[in-house]
């Protein structure tokens, strides 16, 4: 699963794109493919998974949300479970 976030430029909204892309490459690692950031204009703060939008402003933002949406859509079996999360995170050895 690609996900992309597009973000408003002049809107400042570059901080928080980058902490949600930080937050779903933690939780997912290599079960996604990716998370790219788009740049945009116009107030734009969306976001896409496979090219379907999951999140757009103005919504209310809502990162869990957001993380718990894409997990429904993952497989089962490529999901990262909070024990791997904490793997990729280096937290267990």
């Amino acid at each position: 699963m690609q996900i992309e976030i597009e973000y408003c430029v002049p809107c400042g909204y570059l901080p928080k794109a980058t902490a949600a892309q930080t937050r779903l490459l933690e939780e997912f690692g290599n079960a996604i493919a990716g998370v790219t950031l788009k740049t945009g204009r116009k107030g734009v703060f969306t976001f896409r998974a496979d090219g379907e939008e999951i999140y757009a402003k103005p919504a209310e933002f809502d990162i869990e949300g957001i993380v718990a949406t894409l997990r429904e859509r993952l497989p089962e079996r490529d999901g990262v479970q909070p024990e791997g999360r904490d793997l990729l995170m280096g937290k267990r050895h």
